[in-house]
């Protein structure tokens, strides 16, 4: 079974980095949540895919949920938050569209990857903390580029924030700190569900075995 969760974190590995290739050639588009959560899952889903089939060493437990916590986040919000995608602005990889699969799909599979494959309770309470460092690192570094480079895009207009909720020159910064602890808040218990799901598990996985 080492082989095909090996092969399963592989193919996630290959949908995330393929599918955030489209912003090498469009820079702007790494200020999208999406795309730097996704980019990043994909780096540790290769670590993790090769350290099954030759019987390496794990991703931290830290990190593996870390990335778990996030890439769920940008499953919920593409769902809840999110606009349809734009006819005259998707991006396609191989004829797909790419926020089918980073929005959808990578999400899908990486909460099957953690439930079935991952070790369980590794999961210290105090991550459930730490895990939210991101987000305000996050949205330091799109306030801070807003700032300094207005219309620098990626949205229509040269609009420099990634996401409507977020974007100041349109809803003002009262709302927006209104919104960003709201989303600090939900991020806050996404992982704790995280957890305590992490903490009711058998210890090892459900599906094959891994060396941690």
């Amino acid at each position: 079974m080492k082989y095909f969760v090996g092969i399963y974190r592989l193919i996630v590995a290959f949908l995330c980095l393929a599918f955030t290739s489209v912003a090498w050639t469009t820079p702007n588009y790494w200020v999208f949540f999406t795309y730097q959560t996704n980019f990043t899952l994909g780096l540790v889903m290769l670590w993790a895919g090769i350290a099954c089939l030759i019987d390496g060493k794990q991703p931290p437990a830290w990190l593996k949920g870390v990335l778990t916590l996030y890439i769920v986040v940008t499953g919920v919000v593409a769902a809840t938050l999110m606009p349809a995608d734009d006819p005259a602005t998707v991006k396609y990889v191989f004829g797909i569209v790419t926020n089918v699969i980073l929005h959808r799909v990578v999400p899908i599979m990486a909460v099957i990857d953690f439930i079935l494959f991952d070790a369980h309770r590794r999961f210290k309470w105090h991550y459930v903390l730490t895990w939210l460092i991101y987000f305000p690192i996050y949205l330091a570094f799109v306030l801070i580029r807003a700032q300094i480079w207005p219309h620098s895009g990626p949205e229509t207009g040269g609009d420099p924030y990634p996401y409507g909720f977020i974007d100041v020159s349109q809803i003002g910064w009262s709302h927006m700190w209104v919104t960003a602890f709201l989303c600090l808040g939900g991020f806050a218990i996404i992982g704790l569900v995280i957890f305590l799901i992490d903490r009711i598990l058998p210890r090892k996985p459900l599906i094959g075995t891994v060396r941690n």
